[in-house]
């Protein structure tokens, strides 16, 4: 007879007759655990073989309510949420540590509660005195919050059964020991059975959870990943240590958009939201200077403009240095190469150093022209003028490919004062009037005609 497979990788979900240190499918390492059967039927018999209930089935036109929600009157953090935290629902909130998470909640928390929420606030990793402190140097031990510090799961599921909140918070889901489970706390068990038990038990009685995940070192949030696919957002909390901005970014939503982000500002009071972002982000810019240009990005539903800031200098060593912050690595490599090759702009023996300013972490491959722009700027010692923006994608080819929501990020442009912009050409120029546009079509037009470097 053939041995159950009681072994999976909590990556990949792919099942093993025995634990190994890595797993043959993706290559993990100790991601490998057993599996225990959550319940326990008739030996031998199959699932068809037993009658079950019925499930009740609804047609795709059945017309269902919209989920009730509840701001919290932080316009940033509403936004994220999708308009509201909605009734019956699990988040995970997952950051670097000391980057402000549990600031974020607990002053989350006391908006909800003033807002007519019962909330209820669970430490797993400070005691009551400290988070009392916190409170206090927050201005909000006035705020009808209950709070408790304990890891227990069997214990905080009995209380909340019993106090049945609105809404409760969890830090961190790493910290909580399920007694059921044979494993150390802040294993990838004890994780996904306390991320299980406390999503069914929100869903049950009604009652929001919201769950603050550590992250590893890749930036990802520590344990299994299907605790991710368990609950119904996922947001990261993001930014530098060294710079006062802070970025609440969601990844996965079921009740509004993906990847959404609120800007906050961490100051001696907290976390103050930033209703303009792209005015805050480009307070601080000086005179024009070789190497930094301004960058008309969309993140979520917002357009939001930000500098871009390349250094490039004769390197000492046989193999020069890419150094990157805030932007994929990769397609650094990917847009120096394009230079060289397509352009005639050679990099060879020269240090690249790439930064985008104020902490802000791009994705979207529309910031391809802008920082080739950065990077040539850098390189030639010529800055371009100080009220042009620029934006569009590179393909490997060398050409310009125009990117999404062209018009209205040339309107966020324009109500910041700028009166130029250097884009892709378009089959359809978009209807802003009052801006100098320049279009260009290929990488090395762009580069001659801007900096006459080819």
């Amino acid at each position: 007879m053939a041995k159950d497979l009681n072994f999976s990788c909590s990556e990949c979900g792919a099942a093993f007759r025995k634990w190994s240190g890595q797993c043959d499918a993706c290559q993990a390492w100790n991601t490998i655990s057993e599996s225990k059967a959550l319940s326990s039927g008739p030996k031998g018999k199959s699932l068809g073989a037993i009658r079950g209930k019925a499930i009740a089935l609804t047609d795709l036109d059945t017309q269902e309510a919209e989920p009730p929600r509840t701001q919290a009157g932080v316009g940033e953090l509403d936004r994220v949420l999708g308009g509201g935290l909605v009734k019956a629902s699990a988040l995970l909130v997952g950051g670097d540590p000391g980057i402000g998470k549990s600031t974020l909640l607990l002053q989350a928390a006391a908006r909800f509660a003033r807002n007519g929420l019962k909330v209820i606030y669970i430490s797993g990793e400070e005691s009551n005195a400290q988070v009392q402190m916190r409170a206090r140097r927050l201005g909000l031990e006035k705020s009808p919050v209950k709070l408790a510090a304990e890891t227990n799961l069997r214990d905080i599921l009995t209380t909340l059964e019993a106090e049945k909140p609105d809404l409760a918070i969890i830090d961190s889901i790493q910290t909580m020991w399920a007694d059921n489970v044979d494993s150390a706390p802040g294993s990838v068990s004890q994780v996904r059975s306390s991320a299980h038990e406390l999503t069914t038990f929100a869903k049950r009685n009604g009652m929001s959870v919201i769950m603050v995940g550590h992250v590893t070192k890749d930036g990802s949030i520590a344990g299994p990943r299907v605790v991710e696919h368990m609950v119904d957002t996922v947001l990261y909390f993001e930014g530098e240590r060294g710079h006062q901005f802070r970025i609440l970014r969601s990844v996965k939503n079921r009740f509004g958009p993906a990847d959404e982000i609120g800007v906050f500002e961490m100051t001696g009071k907290g976390l103050a939201e930033v209703k303009n972002p792209s005015a805050l982000f480009l307070s601080e810019r000086g005179a024009p200077a070789p190497g930094s240009v301004v960058f008309a990005g969309f993140e979520g539903t917002r357009p939001m403009l930000c500098e871009i800031q390349a250094l490039v200098a004769p390197s000492p060593h046989s193999q020069p240095r890419r150094s990157v912050v805030g932007w994929d690595g990769g397609r650094l490599a990917m847009i120096l190469a394009v230079l060289e090759s397509r352009c005639g702009v050679p990099f060879t023996g020269l240090d690249v150093y790439l930064n985008v300013a104020g902490g802000l972490r791009i994705t979207e491959p529309g910031a391809d022209l802008a920082v080739a722009a950065a990077l040539v700027s850098a390189r030639e010692d010529a800055a371009l003028p100080a009220e042009a923006v620029v934006f569009g994608e590179i393909s490997l080819s060398g050409a310009l490919r125009p990117v999404v929501q062209t018009e209205n990020r040339l309107k966020e442009a324009q109500k910041l004062g700028f009166t130029k912009a250097i884009i892709p050409q378009q089959a359809k120029q978009p209807g802003v009037n009052g801006l100098d546009l320049r279009t260009a079509t290929d990488l090395a037009g762009f580069v001659e005609e801007v900096f006459g470097a080819r």
